[in-house]
This record gives C-alpha cells, structure tokens and sequence, in this order.
C-alpha cells in the first residue's frame, strides 16, 4: 500500500511532465512520463487513468519523432490502462493509417466512437479511412 507521499511525488512528476509536454520540451517530457511509468508499473498501479495518460502522451513525443511503432506500442499499453480512453484509440488509429493497415485504423476509429459518439476528429479519420480503403481494394493494392 503507497503512503500519501509516494502518491503525492507520483503526481507531482506527472504535473511537471504534463508541462513539459505542453511547453514542447519533448525529451524532458518523455524522460519524465518513462519515469512516472516505471514508478507505477514497479508499485503495480497498472489500471489508472493516469497511467494511461502518461503511455498516450509518451506515444505524442514518439510519434513527432516518426517513431511509429514505438509510438503504437504506448498507445496500446494507455489503452490497456484505461479502456474506455478513446484518444489513445484515435491516436492508434492515425498511425495504422499512416502505415496503410487500414482495416485496423478503420476498428480503432469506431472504437473511440463507440466510446465518444461525439469525438468529430474520429468521426472524419473514419470517414477517410473508409474511403482509402476502398480506393486501395479498387486498385488492387
């Protein structure tokens, strides 16, 4: 069981890595939001929606950086944390489209839907995910 303290300090790291993140000061960002992971991850505090705010922002610094993959990958573990977190999803969905997995793009798009029927920037990628799709199928790519 984590004192006040430890909960405390965990929050506060999270704070100062959140305004890294908005001052655009990426690399101290992600060292913070990796650090803030670690500690959750060690103490068990797997289910949060903290948590899963610290893997999704991590995935922003690592998607400017085309890091894509490892950018799915934090995406996916702020998924896992948090469930009904559907930015994590839209933010998924953009790379899958990016690197042409379509039909995946298409599942993480209507699952932020499904979860925000009134998430429009999910509702457009949707909308032209669908429509690459299709022209990618007539082609015959």
């Amino acid at each position: 069981m984590e004192g006040h303290r430890e909960v405390l300090d965990r929050q506060n790291l999270l704070n100062e890595a959140n305004n890294e993140f908005n001052s655009h000061h990426w690399k101290r960002a992600e060292d913070l939001y990796t650090e803030f992971i670690d500690i959750c991850m060690a103490s068990g505090e797997r289910d949060s929606n903290d948590l899963a705010i610290a893997f999704n922002n991590r995935g922003q610094v690592k998607y400017f950086r085309v890091d894509f993959y490892e950018a799915v990958d934090d995406y996916s573990a702020a998924i896992k944390a948090n469930r009904q977190f559907e930015v994590a999803y839209y933010n998924r969905g953009l790379i899958r489209y990016r690197l042409g997995f379509f039909q995946d793009a298409e599942s993480d798009f209507k699952k932020a839907l499904e979860i925000n029927a009134n998430f429009e920037d999910a509702r457009l990628s949707l909308h032209q995910t669908i429509l690459d799709c299709e022209e990618k199928t007539r082609r015959g790519y």
